[in-house]
């Protein structure tokens, strides 16, 4: 069996960025990212709000933000196809088959006037030629929703935000898509089903050998699911590697600021610190690196330009001083 680090990628994103606005003053809440995802690895895309993750998780499935003379410019492959070169007719036969994707809001996902079993049945037939009778009601065990026959029957509005969240992961992996993308699929669950979800979610990549991309702001979802992890700030990917290696000794300073204010069980008890300042506004970026204003070893060719990525063994950062590297 061939090594899957010399496999082709399943998803192989260049240069993408989405913009919207007159031509005149263009916004990009994604800005010249690129990324690849082989099959059965899982990719988390982690940074503060406002970075454009859920942008980027958008676009990824081709599409755009709803906004005025909103685009997606560069390359998007999946399986060696551009999905933005495809009709809207071939793009609805790869979204929901092969690509799949858990929203934030579980709320814009789910049909009110639906039963939920009708949803999830729905799903299931896309991946599923001869359907048992009680399959509904073993994908709503599965991600562990309590009686799941009498919830099958009811509505949207009659289930708990937590219960939502869960019925729209299970209606994402039905069809046993090939590629997964997850925006925040724990942060309406409370902790003990959030490992239980994520468990399944694991469980279930292992069987089918899906691709997934886990995008989240919790650096503990990241430990615990991913094999790579891709840090985003103020629209670009500052940083990515190996999700240990970054972890344990991150190369751009916002990593390291974002791993210092989370919490850790193994070290001593400490007060946690914050970043300065907040990210910047989307019409207001710096000239140079854009995380320089809020950096504390910030230096006069950081704000003169933009850093480009260099590669660092399995890594790559974004910085003109990286972390414990000398330059």
């Amino acid at each position: 069996m061939a090594d899957a680090s010399s496999a082709p990628p399943l998803l192989s994103a260049r240069d993408v960025s989405v913009s919207f606005g007159p031509a005149a003053a263009r916004l990009k809440p994604v800005d010249g990212v690129s990324l690849q995802l082989r099959a059965g690895e899982t990719l988390g895309i982690v940074g503060e709000s406002g970075s454009g993750k859920s942008t980027l998780a958008l676009a990824l499935l081709a599409m755009a933000p709803a906004a005025p003379h909103a685009r997606i410019d560069g390359a998007i492959e999946f399986d060696g196809v551009d999905l933005l070169r495809l009709s809207p007719r071939e793009l609805r036969a790869v979204r929901g088959r092969d690509v799949s994707m858990i929203l934030q809001d579980p709320m814009t996902s789910l049909n009110p006037v639906l039963r939920v079993g009708t949803q999830v049945m729905e799903s299931l037939r896309l991946g599923v030629r001869k359907l048992r009778s009680d399959a509904v009601v073993d994908v709503l065990r599965a991600v562990g929703i309590p009686s799941p026959a009498e919830r099958a029957r009811a509505f949207p509005h009659m289930l708990s935000g937590g219960m939502k969240q869960r019925v729209v992961g299970a209606i994402a992996m039905s069809s046993k898509p090939r590629l997964l993308i997850a925006d925040e699929p724990t942060t309406s669950l409370d902790p003990t089903v959030q490992v239980m979800f994520l468990d399944w979610l694991k469980a279930t990549q292992r069987d089918t050998g899906m691709a997934l991309i886990m995008v989240t702001h919790d650096f503990g979802v990241v430990a615990k699911t991913c094999d790579r992890v891709a840090v985003m700030y103020a629209g670009e990917i500052v940083e990515s590697g190996p999700v240990a290696e970054v972890l344990r000794s991150p190369l751009h300073w916002y990593t390291q600021a974002l791993l210092a204010s989370v919490p850790s069980l193994s070290k001593p008890t400490r007060r946690l610190a914050s970043i300065a300042g907040a990210p910047p506004r989307l019409d207001d970026r710096p000239t140079g690196c854009r995380f320089a204003p809020r950096c504390a070893n910030a230096q006069p060719p950081c704000r003169a330009a933009r850093p480009s990525s260099v590669e660092h063994g399995e890594r790559s950062v974004s910085c003109w001083f990286p972390v414990g590297v000398n330059t």
